[in-house]
């Protein structure tokens, strides 16, 4: 819990120097509130890489996430919303996803998983 915490605040830092707003910034720390609870949920260690992107003309923030956990086995279903292997309500990827412009997702079964996150300014 005390990394999510760490990661939150690093990624709030983060995000108001790529020049996002405090509701915006908000909205940038939910996006690593999830990831980072996956990682330890499901693949007990991982990393969380932030970084502002200047990409066809916009600015904005990438987060990405990186694990050697087993993968995401049913990833359509998981971005659709509802479906969780944890017991949760399943709105984890989903979420992140709407609350993305883009969301890339690599993974596979016994592979562990990289989840891409971008946001861009207004």
């Amino acid at each position: 819990v005390a990394d999510i915490v760490i990661a939150r605040q690093h990624g709030r830092e983060e995000a108001s120097k790529c020049g996002f707003s405090n509701t915006d910034s908000t909205l940038i720390t939910t996006i690593i509130s999830e990831l980072a609870r996956n990682i330890l949920l499901y693949a007990e260690e991982g990393e969380i890489i932030l970084e502002c992107a200047s990409e066809n003309g916009r600015r904005g923030i990438v987060v990405t996430s990186k694990d050697d956990g087993p993968g995401i086995v049913e990833l359509e279903r998981a971005l659709m919303g509802g479906y969780s292997t944890s017991g949760g309500l399943g709105l984890g990827l989903s979420g992140i996803k709407q609350m993305t412009d883009e969301f890339i997702v690599e993974t596979g079964k016994g592979n562990g998983t990289i989840l891409i996150a971008k946001k861009w300014l207004p």
